[in-house]
């Protein structure tokens, strides 16, 4: 794919469902639940500083987004409803995380598991007003 071919053509948040729906301009159509993009954020605080460093998100299951930014012409900076915001999600990681939604979803409930972790908050929840 071009360097275009990885700009969305749509973005829409579902607050009910808690997904973001992206659709590209070759028909693709993606739901990418909070959850999920909340686990996976590019930030440092998820992902370390290096190979290895990676922080497993836990209790994350009723997450939503509160905000979303542009940030430049490249990307997307989201306001999750637990206070996190530092992730800076390119276009092509979210085509990425599109792509391999399947595989990396997959991959975290075995990290979980191995874990013994759970994707359930253990405290108060914190729910998005919806506008």
């Amino acid at each position: 794919m071009s360097d275009t071919a990885t700009i969305p053509s749509e973005i829409r948040l579902h607050q009910a469902s808690r997904s973001l729906e992206v659709a590209y301009a070759s028909g693709e159509r993606y739901q990418l639940p909070c959850e999920y993009l909340r686990v996976y954020s590019p930030s440092a605080e998820v992902r370390g500083h290096g190979p290895g460093q990676e922080v497993l998100q836990t209790g994350k299951r009723m997450v939503g987004i509160t905000a979303i930014e542009p940030v430049g012409n490249y990307a997307l900076q989201f306001t999750f409803s637990d206070g996190h915001d530092s992730g800076i999600y390119s276009w092509g990681y979210i085509q990425e995380l599109c792509l391999e939604q399947e595989r990396l979803w997959d991959a975290y409930i075995t990290q979980m598991s191995v874990a013994g972790a759970s994707r359930d908050p253990s405290g108060p929840v914190l729910i998005a007003r919806q506008s």
